[in-house]
C-alpha cells in the first residue's frame, strides 16, 4: 500500500521507520494522515518478522496537534458526521496503542494536542531536549478527548489535570516527569537513544512481546469499547459548542480569541 502522508522504511533487522511526513503543515493529524496512521498499524502489527517500529517525524515538528482546517469542518457538519470523524481518531490512536510490536516515539521540536496522545500511546518515547509540548485544545475551545484515556493511562490523574486544562506548553524535561517520554537526550543524541530501545527487542521473542504488551494493557486502566465511545461522544459535544467554533475561526484568522489575553 502506498501513502501519501506516511514514509515508511523497513530495515533488514525486521524494524519499521514510520515518518509522518507532512512537514508544510508541521504533520497536524488531516483526514488523510488519521487514515494512513490507522492502516499502517493495522498492516504492520500483522506482518509477520516485524520486531519493531519506529514513529518520527519529518521536519521541524514531530506533531502539531489536529488539522485546524479538519477540525473546523467538523464545526460545519451535522452530528453523524462529527461522530464519523471522532471515531476515525479514536481508531486511530488505538490501533497504534494495539499494535502487538514495540512502538518507539521519535519526538523532536514539538507535540502538541494529538502530537502528545501520539507520543503516550508509544511504548516508549524518546525526544530532544529542545522539544516543547502542550495539551492546547483548551485554547480553542475544545478539549483532549479521544487521547485522553491514553495521557491518563501514561501518567495518572493527577499529572493529567496539572496539563489537560491550562493549555500551557512544557518543555522536554517535564514531559519526562510526567512520563510523557522516557528520556529527554540532546539532539545529536537523539537517533542513537532510538537505537538503544531498539536494540532490546531484537534479542527477544516477538510472540512473548505481543502477549506482554496485551497483559500490560490488561492490568492498567481500562480503555475499552464503552470508554472510546465515551470520548468520540465528548468530542462530538464539543466540537458542537459556540466556544469552539469561535476559537478556531480565531485562530485561523491569525486573531485571538475573545477568552485570551
Amino acid at each position: 500500500m502506498s501513502y501519501e502522508t506516511l514514509d515508511i522504511v523497513l530495515d533488514g533487522r525486521g524494524v519499521a521507520h514510520v515518518t509522518l511526513n507532512a512537514p508544510e503543515n508541521r504533520n497536524a493529524l488531516s483526514a488523510q494522515m488519521i487514515a494512513e496512521l490507522t492502516a499502517v498499524a493495522q498492516d504492520l502489527g500483522a506482518r509477520p518478522g516485524i520486531r519493531a517500529v519506529v514513529l518520527a517525524g519529518a521536519g521541524k515538528v514531530f506533531c502539531a496537534g489536529g488539522d485546524l482546517k479538519w477540525m473546523q469542518a467538523q464545526i460545519g457538519a451535522d452530528r453523524p458526521a462529527r461522530m464519523r470523524e471522532a471515531r476515525k481518531l479514536a481508531e486511530m490512536l488505538n490501533a497504534l496503542n494495539e499494535m502487538p510490536v514495540p512502538l518507539i516515539g521519535r519526538i523532536h521540536g514539538g507535540a502538541f494536542g494529538g502530537g502528545v496522545g501520539i507520543a503516550c500511546v508509544c511504548d516508549v518515547a524518546v525526544a530532544d531536549r529542545a522539544t516543547k509540548f502542550g495539551l492546547t485544545e483548551t485554547r480553542l475551545g475544545l478539549i483532549p478527548a479521544t487521547i485522553g484515556p491514553y495521557v491518563v493511562a501514561r501518567m495518572g490523574e493527577g499529572n493529567a489535570r496539572r496539563i489537560f486544562m491550562s493549555s500551557r506548553i512544557f518543555d522536554a524535561a517535564e514531559a519526562e516527569r510526567l512520563g510523557i517520554i522516557a528520556h529527554a537526550v540532546a539532539a545529536d543524541d537523539l537517533d542513537a537513544a532510538v537505537e538503544r530501545e531498539v536494540a532490546p527487542y531484537l534479542s527477544v521473542a516477538p510472540g512473548a512481546v505481543g502477549a506482554a504488551k496485551a497483559l500490560a494493557r490488561s492490568l492498567g486502566p481500562r480503555i475499552d469499547a464503552g470508554v472510546i465511545d465515551d470520548t468520540i461522544r465528548r468530542l462530538a459535544d464539543t466540537w458542537e459548542g459556540e466556544e469552539a467554533a469561535h476559537g478556531i475561526a480565531a485562530f485561523l484568522a491569525k486573531g485571538k480569541p475573545r477568552w485570551a489575553e
